[in-house]
């Protein structure tokens, strides 16, 4: 049985097309070798097939890739000076040979290199050199020649490289005295260096025994590490399992859309004008509102708004802060009216690109510093939010869940925040914590019913962090909000006593009301039983000098399998949890404080004045070591491994084009896109670079860190530091520079180096959808404008976000009027005047009507 290897191939100096075969040799039954077909240089291949009795088989078929020609590999002379001067070889080394395009075709296997009568073994082969170790002895010429010759055969290419002589001259210049000298002094430094080698034997070995100890070490870690994260990955995915059967509508916490807007208009404020009511005297109200009203329709007065805002932004007093609140308080104002409001955003726009397209427009909409980039998030927000309801919420909420299952699943130093499983370097745990795991038993009544419901904590946990997953087992998946607070509660055991036997049973009923839990503990009364209060501090916490320990239920010696009893606290016996709340703030325990004593909970500073001077050597030298973030990268590694999947799917839902992107993001980048025509931006990053930052930095990145501004959900501190690095990585992935690492980059890069290139691509098909979609989606945005004008206007407290404008009216008001009387077109349109009847009936200010 014989087959052929055809190929096609066109001449690069007449167009036509030749026909070249190779046959291939039999080797066994079931395997042939077959030499490529030798084709013409500079041809072009069209087409490789393996041909045996009629059966053509197409070599793109079989590994569904061409097959490939490279040029010949090419090996240089010896003597690159002088081709048939010999170059001198002394036995024991090898011989190098330098080439090019050696590895393109051709693996070390298949080259044989020939010295003379003998084999030059082949030790190495890459692309520009070739090593080959020759014989000891010279071998014998194959010619009549007096030295032997390096032959090598690469395929059907055979090259002369020159001749070898082998450096043999047994004769040597220097003198024998000389000789003998040296070899005096040499066998004197044989013994010094033998003395050294066997006062440095013992120390040698043990420092050997103790590498090879950590070699195996890091070698065993690192297949446990890929266990790990197949066990971690397991659990997760068993736990999200009953997640996944409850994310259909109410099984997300979603906030209803005027707490989503106040938290995104008004971050981290309290009191914010959403949720106040205008507080006017009766005499007063109507006359008040009367000129809000007025005030209502100038802002509703293109000209008045734009000049308005440009004069507050003109002053030197008029704080950043005041422009994002100032912006916030136009949004709800004008909330009924989005039309109208994205056509002055635009506007504005226009006036901040002509600003920086005469700077550098790539720093347009970096920061928010002017009205307008607050007014862009705002309008976003308001936009995306339905998008979010429907699209993103699950997936990023699921990551959430994930995240917060997976920290609580090790130990969280409840003073410092740092966890153990985490993927922020920053905040890990650099400590070795001896923990287990702890199921407690918590008995929910409804009804009359009473069901036992197992929580996992951990016996390191304080007893502040045992209320929070209690409650995160019982409220699973409710609203944050609806749930009793840890502080509120106490956790306590009945102590009872069967038989002559004590036992510690702890009980707690909860009775669902509505969304509230109220628990109640059944006491025994007599006196062979009673309670016990566990708390985070009390008079059996451990104090050692300056330093006082955070309770656990190690410390109270709590059993696995026990009963917990989360009792109502009273106002009176509110002590020091009520300062205290785990993960979001250190614990802030003032008669402590007063007493000069600090709280720890695992890890206590070694940086104490009374630690005697012979030990704290030993202590810098473990801070060393918990300094080197590799030794603890394999707990990010894990950490990163087992959230992967829920990181994918929440980037997948923010950039995939399988759906239709959100109309208002067609609609801006196609409004950005205009701006780089209308100014001469040719640059693609520029327009990369505004995009970025109008959506993914200004919107994604601030959800993707603040899931409590869509979610009725508690983000804790260590929960918040692995949510800080995912939104990190987001940022590099929106980037156009090439993402670089190297030894001295931050362990949170390195974490996500490999797949940042792959979210790139995400973000540059996202870009490139949308340009190439077809445009036009003007209408369609101003319908949908109308529609979520007349959804959520009812949701906004309109009067007190324009008193809130009319303060600032007011205290640049001389700065407003004269802006207003020196435009032409104002004057005309009386908006003076009409401003100065305005703040006569809001605060009766005398005016020269």
């Amino acid at each position: 049985m014989k087959g052929n290897v055809l190929g096609g191939a066109v001449s690069a100096n007449v167009s036509f097309c030749l026909q070249i075969q190779e046959l291939c040799t039999n080797v066994t039954s079931e395997r042939m070798i077959c030499k490529s077909p030798a084709v013409e240089p500079k041809s072009r291949i069209v087409r490789v097939w393996f041909e045996m009795d009629n059966v053509h088989i197409d070599f793109n078929t079989i590994k569904n890739k061409p097959f490939t020609y490279h040029p010949n590999p090419d090996l240089f002379q010896l003597n690159s000076e002088s081709r048939e001067t010999p170059i001198r070889f002394k036995p024991g080394g090898v011989l190098a040979v330098e080439g090019k395009g050696l590895t393109l075709a051709m693996s070390k296997e298949e080259v044989v290199a020939r010295l003379g009568d003998k084999e030059c073994d082949v030790k190495t082969l890459d692309n520009t050199h070739l090593y080959c170790e020759p014989p000891e002895e010279q071998p014998l010429a194959l010619d009549d020649s007096d030295l032997p010759r390096l032959k090598v055969l690469m395929g059907s290419l055979a090259f002369d490289l020159g001749p070898v002589q082998y450096d043999n001259d047994l004769h040597s210049s220097v003198p024998l005295a000389a000789q003998i000298g040296l070899a005096a002094g040499a066998a004197v430094v044989v013994l010094v260096v033998l003395v050294i080698i066997l006062m440095y034997r013992r120390k040698s070995k043990q420092a050997l025994r103790d590498y090879k100890k950590v070699l195996v070490q890091l070698e065993t870690l690192e297949i446990n590490v890929g266990d790990q994260c197949r066990k971690e990955f397991t659990d997760l995915m068993t736990e999200m399992m009953d997640l996944s059967s409850d994310v259909g509508g109410p099984g997300i916490p979603f906030l209803d859309y005027r707490t989503y807007a106040e938290r995104v208009f008004f971050p981290g404020q309290k009191g914010a004008p959403l949720s106040q009511n205008l507080d006017l005297p009766d005499s007063r109200r109507q006359t008040v509102e009367q000129g809000l009203g007025q005030l209502n329709n100038l802002l509703n007065n293109r000209l008045f708004l734009i000049r308005f805002i440009h004069t507050l932004e003109a002053q030197q007093s008029f704080s950043q802060r005041d422009r994002g609140y100032v912006a916030s308080l136009l949004t709800m104002a004008l909330h009924d009216k989005l039309e109208y409001f994205t056509d002055v955003m635009k506007t504005l726009l226009g006036d901040l690109v002509q600003q920086y397209v005469a700077k550098n427009p790539k720093l347009m909409l970096r920061r928010t510093e002017t009205v307008v980039e607050k007014m862009l998030t705002n309008w976003m927000s308001i936009c995306l939010y339905s998008f979010l309801k429907e699209v993103a919420g699950e997936p990023l909420y699921k990551l959430y869940r994930a995240i917060k299952y997976q920290v609580d699943k090790g130990p969280v130093d409840a003073v410092t925040g740092k966890a153990k499983r985490t993927l922020n370097d920053s905040h890990l745990l650099r400590e070795d914590i001896d923990y287990c795991s702890v199921t407690l038993t918590v008995l929910v009544k409804s009804g009359v019913e009473v069901q036992p419901c197992p929580v996992k904590v951990l016996d390191t946990d304080t007893i502040t962090q045992v209320k929070d997953k209690i409650l995160d087992q019982i409220y699973k998946g409710a609203a944050y909000s609806q749930r009793p607070a840890a502080d509120s509660l106490d956790l306590g055991t009945l102590l009872l006593d069967i038989s002559g036997v004590a036992t510690t049973v702890t009980f707690v009923f909860f009775v669902k009301a509505s969304c509230f839990v109220f628990c109640f503990l059944s006491e025994w009364r007599s006196g062979q039983a009673g309670h016990l209060t566990l708390s985070d501090d009390d008079v059996t916490a451990i104090v050692q000098g300056r330093w006082k320990r955070i309770n656990t239920l190690q410390h109270y010696k709590v059993p696995d399998g026990a009963t917990v009893a989360l009792i109502p606290r009273s106002q009176s016996s509110l002590g020091v949890n009520q300062f205290y709340q785990t993960g979001e703030k250190t614990p802030m325990l003032e008669g402590e404080e007063e007493e000069g004593l600090r709280l720890w909970h695992l890890v206590k500073p070694s940086e104490d004045p009374e630690i005697p001077k012979h030990r704290k050597s030993s202590m810098r030298e473990r801070e060393r070591a918990k300094a080197i973030p590799e030794i603890y990268l394999t707990r990010l590694l894990s950490m990163k491994g087992t959230l992967q999947k829920f990181v994918d799917d929440v980037f997948v839902a923010i950039l995939s084009t399988k759906r239709p992107p959100p109309i208002a993001v067609r609609f801006f980048f196609d409004f950005l896109d205009d701006m780089a025509e209308k100014h001469g931006i040719d640059d693609p990053e520029t327009v990369h670079i505004w995009k970025t930052n109008s959506l993914p930095l200004r919107f994604w990145v601030n959800i993707l860190k603040n899931p409590q501004f869509v979610f009725d959900v508690q983000v804790t501190d260590s929960v918040d530091a692995v949510l800080s690095v995912i939104a990190q990585t987001f940022i590099d992935s929106c980037t156009t520079s090439e993402h670089k690492v190297g030894r001295d980059s931050p362990v949170n890069k390195l974490l996500y180096a490999r797949e940042i290139p792959r979210y790139k691509q995400l973000v540059e098909r996202y870009y490139s959808d949308i340009h190439n979609a077809v445009s036009g989606c003007y209408q369609e945005m101003n319908s949908t404008l109308t529609e979520l004008s007349g959804s959520f206007a009812s949701e906004m407290n309109s009067l007190v976000a324009l008193h809130e404008l009319y303060k600032y009216i007011n205290k640049y008001y001389d700065q407003v009027i004269m802006s207003l009387e020196e435009d032409a077109a104002g004057q005309k349109m009386q908006l003076a005047y009409r401003l100065q009847q305005v703040a006569a009936l809001v605060e009766n200010k005398v005016t020269d009507l």
